[in-house]
């Protein structure tokens, strides 16, 4: 016999209460693509949406091999012992051939999973881009209803589309390592310009003055670029997640980071910018869906494909074609 379908009513209660199983089946319910887990889920944080927004939102992004999962640990453990409940909103890479993910970090991550006032969940990015998930936005505010006040969303990696993640949060957070500082380790300009914390990590051992050797570089650049945040200086910090050294310093450097966003009033702009955003983002998704779905367009763009692979036509007219056979009315 299948496991009895939870109520509306149970999930708000279980949420409300801070339960982690609750939760867990919340996001699940909103990762769903059925109609009805869709509708119940909807509900459900129409209902727990005045308890939502009060958490510190961190994206945390960084190049391979950075350490990401382990400062997110350490950091973790630091913000718990520090009276804080978070969650942790964990993105795996999909397999571009199957669809699937890894979605490993509950063990990446044993001494944070094992806290009840940590929440992780990895979920799998299913190929959007800026190494996000659809839901991670309705995970976020399930989380925050159940009372996490800091909600950490890692990233799959520097990518051509980070500014997806950046557009989710409050803080934008980017790890480094120790070394490749002349070359700023192939971080692209446009990544350089959405972070509001800087962070190289691994700064243990032998990596100590190498990290503070990258972290001066990359202030060097930083003096050329515009910050993110009006009227706040980016800065470069150096860490290390396996010894705890400079925890507090990324902490504090966050928590400056929300005081000057809400005491300037960006916060809530910023939030705000996010929402419309994500609004035009669906309607994009829904008309295009519903695009596809009209009678004769599957068989007008198996048309137009072939004759730009042939190149009997150009693209703007094969487009144009396909428009047409849709029926509507529109200017490629």
């Amino acid at each position: 016999m299948p496991p009895r379908r939870p109520s509306l009513h149970d999930l708000e209660t279980g949420l409300r209460a801070g339960r982690r199983a609750t939760l867990s089946r919340a996001i699940t319910l909103a990762e769903s693509t059925r109609a009805d887990d869709q509708a119940l889920a909807q509900e459900l944080i129409a209902r727990v949406l005045p308890e939502t927004g009060n958490a510190v939102r961190i994206g945390l992004t960084g190049v391979p091999g950075a350490g990401k999962s382990t400062m997110i640990e350490a950091l973790g453990v630091w913000l718990i012992e520090h009276g804080h409940r978070i969650a942790v909103l964990t993105i795996d890479p999909s397999s571009a051939r199957t669809g699937g993910s890894i979605l490993g970090d509950k063990t990446r991550m044993q001494r944070l999973s094992v806290r009840d006032e940590a929440f992780i969940r990895p979920s799998p990015s299913s190929g959007v881009l800026g190494g996000v998930a659809r839901r991670t936005r309705e995970a976020m505010l399930l989380c925050e209803a159940a009372g996490c006040d800091v909600v950490i969303v890692e990233s799959v990696g520097v990518g051509q589309s980070e500014s997806e993640l950046a557009e989710l949060v409050d803080t934008f957070c980017l790890l480094l390592v120790p070394g490749a500082g002349d070359d700023l380790q192939g971080i692209k300009r446009g990544i350089m310009e959405l972070a509001d914390v800087i962070v190289v990590n691994k700064a243990d051992g032998d990596n100590v003055v190498p990290a503070k050797r990258t972290a001066g570089d990359y202030r060097h650049a930083l003096r050329m670029l515009p910050p993110a945040t009006p009227g706040w200086t980016v800065p470069v910090l150096t860490a290390s997640a396996r010894d705890g050294a400079g925890l507090a310093e990324i902490w504090d450097a966050i928590d400056g980071h929300r005081t000057l966003l809400d005491g300037a009033g960006l916060l809530a702009r910023r939030r705000e910018r996010q929402q419309l955003r994500w609004l035009r983002g669906l309607l994009r998704e829904a008309v295009l869906q519903a695009f596809h779905e009209l009678p004769g367009v599957a068989d007008a763009l198996a048309d137009a494909e072939s004759a730009v692979a042939a190149e009997r036509a150009t693209v703007p007219q094969a487009a144009a074609r396909v428009l047409e056979a849709s029926g509507l009315r529109a200017t490629v």
